[in-house]
């Protein structure tokens, strides 16, 4: 009869945790650091301007609350009012709001659990000459510029050789200029640097010259590194049967802004916006 009763008994307090587990979930008790969510990212994840969360409370339904990260990174929570958010870890955030609830005598011991609903802050702009342009999710603290960069499809063919990342560093306006071959051609350089929630990067146009006359296929042209004239003209498909690669005419803008027009040496450097003329043959 004893074993009988202590079977009954171990079969009571099975259903019991089994009830308590099921309204756990119902009522959002917290699932651990981050709290999930509809939306996937990591559990480094900081909260910026534009995501929408849900916040809810164990056992207090009344305190469940949708609601948007606004642009000074904050939320409007019920009996604790703004409450400053942004910059923060999921997990943080959780306990930023308990730490409210408890110290205002609202609640004793609250749970508070932060459901990702939307990504919207934290984003980076890619814009430029790249293939995707537009702006990208900064899902991770770890995030490089070539990771962006990769992201955006890389850089079109007549995409510079260097890029500007632009945006905010400890509160001051942030400006780095860097090497594109240099984040790839070396290993993690320091230039490939770690980006952050509203930086903006951009890929400008490759600077050109400019090939005509008696040339095979004038036109405009993308400078490459250290290209000299001879170079330069190999590019245009070299000259036609009447042209003369030892009467080139180079005309360049002078640091006044004027131009100025010379014979041009075939191991002379192109710099952008020089025109190179290929003149007839005198035989």
């Amino acid at each position: 009869m004893c074993r009988v009763f202590r079977w009954i008994g171990l079969l009571v307090m099975a259903t019991w945790v089994a009830l308590a587990a099921a309204q756990g979930v119902a009522a959002g008790a917290p699932s651990g650091a981050g709290g999930g969510g509809n939306a996937p990212v990591g559990a480094d994840y900081k909260l910026g301007a534009g995501d929408q969360i849900r916040v809810q409370v164990y056992q207090n339904p009344d305190l469940t609350v949708e609601t948007r990260v606004s642009e000074q990174g904050t939320i409007n929570y019920p009996l604790i009012g703004a409450v400053e958010l942004g910059g923060t870890t999921i997990g943080e955030a959780e306990k930023k709001i308990a730490s409210a609830l408890r110290s205002g005598n609202f609640l004793k011991q609250p749970q508070v659990n932060i459901v990702l609903l939307q990504v919207r802050g934290n984003q980076i702009a890619v814009l430029g000459q790249v293939q995707k342009p537009g702006r990208f999710p900064l899902e991770t603290t770890n995030t490089r510029v070539s990771d962006m960069l990769a992201a955006a499809g890389g850089v079109t063919p007549m995409g510079d050789d260097t890029l500007i990342v632009t945006g905010t560093r400890n509160n001051q306006p942030f400006r780095k200029v860097i090497d594109i071959p240099g984040l790839f051609l070396n290993s993690r350089g320091q230039d490939d640097i770690l980006v952050q929630g509203g930086d903006t990067i951009f890929v400008n146009k490759a600077p050109v010259y400019y090939i005509y006359g008696e040339a095979q296929r004038p036109g405009p042209y993308r400078i490459e590194r250290g290209m000299t004239v001879q170079q330069a003209v190999a590019q245009g498909g070299g000259p036609t049967p009447r042209g003369s690669l030892n009467r080139l005419r180079l005309t360049r803008v002078g640091p006044d802004g004027r131009q100025v027009e010379t014979d041009a040496r075939l191991s002379d450097p192109v710099l952008p916006n020089d025109v190179i003329f290929v003149r007839e043959s005198l035989f």
